[in-house]
This record gives structure tokens, sequence and C-alpha cells, in this order.
């Protein structure tokens, strides 16, 4: 299992042209499927005088949500080519919207795959790529006391503080690469008992 994933820090555009048809791709950095319900909705208004909105997106770390829609396409000729592209860059919590403007003259299958896969891979080109880790949250409770010793496997081992409160008895929540995590819990258990 890895804990890490890549995916895209910015938005960046893609653009294809054949046969008169233009081809509009966009990439977008999105975590949930409401962010991908809203981008879709602000493309199909912005641009309601194409004939075609397709898209795909995949989310989480373990990319094993994903969705590819052809929009009226032919089956498969749309939303899995742009899909393909994200498998093939190796990217996650990424949406790819490719409208298309329809130039009168029809493509046919292998020309759509071809323009849906060449738009989308240009908009990737647009965009910086950057590897995150998966992050697990550790929560301890301890006396004040404890305190220095706390801290000091803070200092060693480096997780983010995600919250503190500090009183009679304390509570830390931590975020810390997931591959780390046991052994954070396991210095942090260790000093309960000394």
């Amino acid at each position: 299992m890895t804990d890490e994933f890549k995916t895209i820090k910015n938005a960046g555009e893609g653009y294809y042209t054949e046969k008169r048809s233009k081809f509009l791709a966009f990439a977008h950095h999105v975590e949930t499927v409401d962010e991908v319900k809203q981008l879709i909705d602000g493309y199909r208004k912005k641009y309601y005088d194409a004939r075609h909105v397709c898209y795909a997106y995949m989310l989480g770390a373990e990319r094993t949500e994903f969705r590819a829609n052809d929009d009226g396409e032919p089956s498969s000729t749309a939303g899995k080519p742009i899909l393909g592209q994200i498998y093939s860059a190796e990217l996650t919590d990424i949406l790819i919207v490719v409208v298309r403007y329809y130039g009168g003259v029809n493509l046919g299958t292998s020309g759509l795959i071809v323009a849906y896969r060449e738009a989308a891979a240009d908009a990737i080109a647009h965009c910086q790529v950057e590897t995150r880790q998966v992050e697990e949250v550790v929560s301890y409770s301890f006396a004040y006391p404890m305190m220095n010793d706390v801290m000091r496997i803070v200092k060693d081992m480096g997780p983010r503080i995600v919250s503190q409160t500090y009183d009679n008895t304390c509570d830390i929540k931590l975020a810390i690469r997931q591959s780390e995590a046991p052994q954070l819990r396991q210095r942090l258990a260790k000093l309960s008992f000394e």
C-alpha cells in the first residue's frame, strides 16, 4: 500500500480542433462528488450553446471512485478517452471537462476518441502536478505534566497538529503520513507507561 498520490495543484485548460469541431478542455482539482457536480453544472450553463459537455473524474488516494460521461456522444468515445488520460498520468482528485462545438463534419468514432483524448492531455499538460501524502489522524489524551514528552515526540516525528486542548487532561490530534502513524501511536502509548 502506498501513502502517496498525484493530483493537480492548479486548474488547466486545453484545446483541440478537428474538421471545424472545437474541443475545449478544463482540468480541476476536486475532492468531492458535490464539487464535480457544481463544476459540470457551471460549464453546462457557461457553454449552453455547445453540442456536448463530456467529462471524467477520479477521486481518492486509492483511485477507486471514478466516472466517465459521454453526454450524447457515441458510447465510449468521449468519457473513456478522458478517463484514460487521467489513468495514464496516474492522477486522482481531478475532474476534466471537455466541451465540444460541432463543426458540421462527423469525425467518426476513432476521430472522436482521438479528439477527446488529445484535448484532455492538453489540459493536463497545462496543470502543475504535485505528489501528496495520505494522512492519518492520531488522537492522544494525556496529563498536563507529560506535555514536554509529548511535544518532544511531535518535534521528532513532525506531524501536523490538527487540534489541541490543554487542561487537567490534555487532548491533541496529530495528522501524519499514513505509513508513520503506527510508530507515532506506539511512541505516544509508551509515554503512558513511563
